[in-house]
């Protein structure tokens, strides 16, 4: 009776993962699905997680339902290669910004004519680079992250690809490591991620024109001072919120902050 149990108990985990609901997806530049999601209506705004993450990040803090409460359309997405997206393995589907297309991508397929956008971490680096390439960007702000991501050897990302293509090469980073694996992240994908990671340079940061705040926790440390951020791009400002790196984003004064904002 107990095998019985068992087997019926595996059959029906299976079928729950099989029938996993992906959608809404769109079809991006190259074939790849991307799987979305839309809180609120109003003024848009694109969320954009981190590494390690999904825009399950966002649902689970206060700044999208904050954004929807303040009258904004709250745009989150699963980046390629995460969450509910597609997960392509090759070093094409990551190469000369692919991720940032697929946000252009997703803009276009809902008709936005312009949007502000809101990364942290990585998500952040994603946007300093998204702020080259799209013009109808109203304002972004860039959370948990310096300036160091200018340096196409800047040593984190290297330690990380590494890390991930090397196993046990980076003691220190193998708490995060870990945690990928158990939270089901592709560690190919993630190490596609690292490798391919788009680069703005102080030049190019130097020409935003746009109004940009930076955002940071009291305690977080992770990627370097965020004031050199600030001082890298004209006309931005820094705002320090209580928590960590994992934690910052979380916290009612970072919803706040980034409402307060958008919303002026």
């Amino acid at each position: 009776m107990k095998s019985v149990f068992l087997l019926v108990s595996l059959l029906l985990t299976y079928q729950g993962y099989a029938q996993v609901n992906r959608d809404p997806l769109f079809t991006s530049f190259d074939g790849t699905k991307i799987h979305y999601d839309i809180l609120g209506e109003g003024k848009p705004v694109v969320l954009i997680h981190g590494f390690i993450s999904t825009s399950e990040s966002w649902k689970r803090a206060a700044t999208r339902q904050a954004l929807a409460d303040a009258g904004f359309k709250v745009i989150t997405l699963d980046l390629r290669g995460n969450g509910l997206s597609d997960k392509p393995h090759s070093a094409e589907a990551y190469r000369d910004n692919a991720e940032l297309k697929d946000v252009m991508a997703l803009v276009k397929h809902l008709g936005l004519t312009n949007y502000d956008v809101v990364g942290y971490s990585r998500g952040a680096i994603l946007t300093a680079k998204l702020l080259t390439l799209d013009k109808h960007i109203r304002k972004a702000v860039m959370g948990g992250i310096s300036v160091d991501f200018s340096d196409p050897n800047w040593i984190r990302r290297k330690n990380f690809h590494e890390a991930l293509v090397k196993p046990g090469s980076h003691p220190e980073l193998q708490s995060a490591i870990d945690y990928a694996k158990k939270s089901g992240a592709d560690t190919v994908v993630l190490a596609r991620l690292q490798e391919f990671q788009p680069v703005t340079t102080r030049a190019e940061l130097a020409k935003i024109n746009v109004p940009v705040l930076v955002v940071n926790g009291d305690k977080d440390t992770d990627n370097g001072d965020p004031q050199t951020l600030v001082a890298a791009i004209p006309g931005s400002r820094l705002v320090i919120v209580p928590g960590d790196h994992g934690g910052a984003m979380r916290t009612p004064e970072f919803a706040k902050t980034v409402v307060g904002f958008l919303s002026n």
